[in-house]
């Protein structure tokens, strides 16, 4: 199952950011992976991974997962790269 998210952070994808990714998609029960348009696809729990995609504001986010809970894994974390994490309270 394939999804795609544009990033929302206006710093783009950066430490902190990753890293909140990284930690929410090692609690899901399904392994996905992430990739832009123009780079291959990296673990969505490794922040180093997550920031070697260099993603800025409003790059399209390819997410991709299988299996037993993929629709649920891989909304959970779509929504998580269509907020903007820098906003207080997000």
């Amino acid at each position: 199952m394939i999804r795609t998210v544009l990033l929302a952070g206006r710093a783009g994808l950066h430490m902190r950011a990753a890293a909140r990714i990284a930690g929410a998609a090692a609690e899901l029960p399904t392994r996905i992976t992430v990739r832009t348009l123009d780079r291959p696809p990296v673990p969505a729990d490794s922040m180093l991974a997550l920031l070697g995609l260099g993603a800025l504001c409003g790059t399209e986010i390819i997410l991709e997962a299988y299996g037993d809970g993929a629709a649920e894994s891989l909304a959970s974390l779509a929504d998580l790269f269509a907020t903007d994490l820098d906003v207080a309270g997000a």
